[in-house]
């Protein structure tokens, strides 16, 4: 056992400081290196599995653990989902591509995505939309260290924290593409460091102000991962669902992102929940000694288990 898992605290800030490196990593990685439209793509793939897969498979049934009714924990996800649904209808929608590797035009000149919506898209929308993102992104990380806190595998916070940080840099590299393109290239990297500030800010302010309140209130930390899950899947459909249309040539290679980024979460999840059901089991055996009558300290198969545990 580490000092991260004694201290909820600790932890969240290592993960703060990670996406803010990431976000920042994004913002300058185009003057270092020149990412490719496959490899981009690929990339975006891979993060998608894993928020898609950790939002149905870890803060979705975590959630209904908490909360103790998976309907209740079904509705707040759909909060989440449809949050994340408006603000991509109400602000311009980004994508995250790049013109090298791009399938040639009509024209005959390869065009990424992100400089077609340069042509209508204002680069100030566009962030203001990540950001606002960005805030559930924090309170995803937040909340799901809270569940660890609370008794919870520590997987489920390292998963979630892994998919918000490796989501990061596509963020950022949208917001500098667009600006970029459209001439305002001297104040990237200033907006680059405030766009990467935001999710630290958003995780660290929640968890001072409702993370010891979470922890004496289960069910408020149920709604807040079914919440968070619902995010995850409308960012995640955001990231794929484009895909269909517009990188067919791709296909294979995209679709074996997809199944890398589901696979590390199957594994995130499953590294979480030994714990879970180890405890549930021990909470039935201790309710059936309780309604038997025999104090669950000197019932022998309680006692045998503790005994074996300490051992």
């Amino acid at each position: 056992m580490n000092i991260l898992s004694y201290s909820p605290s600790i932890t969240l800030a290592c993960y703060c400081a990670l996406a803010l490196l990431a976000a920042l990593a994004g913002g300058i990685l185009p003057t270092l290196f020149k990412l490719t439209h496959t490899q981009l793509q690929a990339g975006v793939s891979l993060v998608a599995g894993l928020m898609l897969g950790l939002s149905l498979l870890g803060l979705l049934p975590h959630s209904g653990h908490e909360l103790h009714s998976i309907h209740q924990a079904a509705m707040w996800m759909l909060a989440g989902f449809l949050i994340i649904f408006f603000l991509q209808r109400f602000l311009p929608f980004h994508h995250h591509d790049v013109t090298a590797g791009s399938p040639l035009e009509p024209c005959g000149h390869a065009h990424s995505l992100a400089e077609r919506s340069a042509r209508n898209l204002s680069w100030t929308s566009v962030a203001l939309g990540l950001s606002l993102h960005s805030i559930f992104d924090g309170l995803a990380m937040a909340a799901a260290v809270a569940s660890a806190k609370h008794g919870q595998a520590e997987a489920l916070g390292l998963g979630t924290a892994l998919a918000v940080i490796l989501h990061k840099p596509f963020g950022a590299l949208a917001i500098i593409t667009l600006m970029t393109t459209s001439g305002a290239k001297k104040s990237r990297h200033l907006v680059n460091l405030a766009f990467a500030t935001v999710t630290p800010l958003g995780a660290l302010l929640f968890y001072a102000g409702a993370g010891s309140w979470a922890h004496s209130h289960p069910s408020w930390l149920g709604g807040a991962l079914a919440f968070c899950a619902g995010t995850f899947l409308c960012i995640a459909g955001a990231d794929l669902l484009p895909e269909l249309q517009f990188h067919r040539h791709d296909r294979l290679k995209l679709s074996l992102g997809l199944l890398i980024g589901l696979a590390i979460a199957i594994a995130i999840t499953r590294l979480g929940h030994p714990h879970h059901n180890h405890s549930t089991a021990q909470k039935t055996k201790v309710a059936m000694t309780e309604s038997s009558g025999i104090p669950h300290a000197t019932h022998p198969r309680i006692y045998n288990h503790v005994s074996s545990d300490m051992s």
